[in-house]
């Protein structure tokens, strides 16, 4: 799974990279869709992982408990 996550975020760079050294419109906005479609699928694998899955819960828990703080600001 790594190995595919690895792969996903090289090509996004990569893709990032030659869209941003492109001169031609279409070819530029083609490589943007496919470094997004590549980011969505890293996302998607790092969702999988357990580490990824941790981490959300841990996200959660702190959006949870910074809500039910009362403010202190006024």
């Amino acid at each position: 799974m790594n190995r595919a996550l690895r792969e996903f975020r090289r090509l996004e760079r990569l893709c990032l990279e030659q869209a941003a050294l492109s001169t031609m419109d279409l070819a530029r906005s083609g490589l943007l869709k496919v470094a997004d479609d590549c980011r969505i699928a890293a996302e998607a694998i790092e969702a999988q992982s357990p580490r990824g899955a941790m981490a959300g819960a841990i996200q959660a828990l702190r959006q949870a408990l910074s809500a039910a703080r009362p403010s202190n600001r006024h």
